[in-house]
């Protein structure tokens, strides 16, 4: 049976507006996004914010980790110039500010816990307990790089799908997923077609492609019955 396959917009409709900003979110919602895929970090003063990196350089007019700053400091920075200077309003969000916003809309929401560099202290707790006050559970995948931060996650709340990233080959999928507590995979485009894909598609793991910017791998997509793809470019993909 063929499954309708979702389109994510990466870091909101990222080709035309600053990635992981209002601009960008809302953006991909005109567009006809049926969800929106963010990254993010804890700040100084424990806040959660949404940005890709942990430093600040490539997508601010500042420098620095991200945690060495507190919510309104990082609030008064520029997070748009870097794009074009029509964005220099643009500031990085908070989590619970995009999930306000969420609220009002139908759109799904995949959040990636950017974990595997710096263990931040309790985000997974923060971010469940932020997930239950907006009851945004039933529409929201919580990913990441993080077998531990996944297990985590599966540890304290069983009402969340968890997504493995994953951007190798790995053998015995099926058995490392239910290791580490995750529900589904989601594998970069490169990935498709090979051995990896076999196994997901003969048991049956609910799976997701990023980044999805060609016809080619958009359709590739589609002929395995991916659940979802995460491309920059959600007015094309729908298209």
């Amino acid at each position: 049976m063929a499954i309708h396959t979702k389109i994510f917009a990466h870091r909101g409709a990222s080709r035309y507006a600053p990635e992981n900003t209002m601009s960008a979110f809302q953006l991909a919602h005109k567009q006809g996004a049926d969800g929106i895929e963010l990254d993010i970090h804890l700040s100084r003063d424990n806040e959660i914010v949404v940005i890709h990196d942990e430093t600040l350089k490539r997508t601010t007019n500042h420098s620095g980790l991200v945690n060495h700053f507190t919510l309104q400091e990082l609030q008064a920075l520029d997070a748009g110039s870097w794009f074009h200077h029509d964005y220099s309003q643009a500031v990085i969000p908070s989590l619970e500010q995009v999930l306000k916003w969420i609220k009002t809309t139908d759109l799904h929401l995949n959040i990636e816990l950017k974990t595997d560099t710096i263990p931040y202290h309790q985000i997974e707790d923060r971010v469940v307990e932020l997930l239950q006050h907006f009851k945004l559970e039933d529409r929201t995948i919580l990913s990441c790089f993080n077998p531990s931060t996944i297990h985590h996650l599966h540890s304290i709340q069983n009402h969340i799908e968890l997504a493995w990233l994953r951007q190798k080959r790995t053998k015995n999928l099926a058995y490392q997923l239910g290791a580490i507590g995750a529900d589904s995979i989601h594998i970069h485009q490169r990935l498709l077609g090979g051995h990896m894909t076999q196994e997901i598609q003969t048991k049956q793991i609910p799976f997701r492609v990023f980044t999805v910017n060609k016809a080619k791998q958009w359709q590739q997509c589609l002929n395995l019955n991916a659940n979802g793809l995460i491309t920059d470019i959600p007015d094309l993909m729908k298209e």
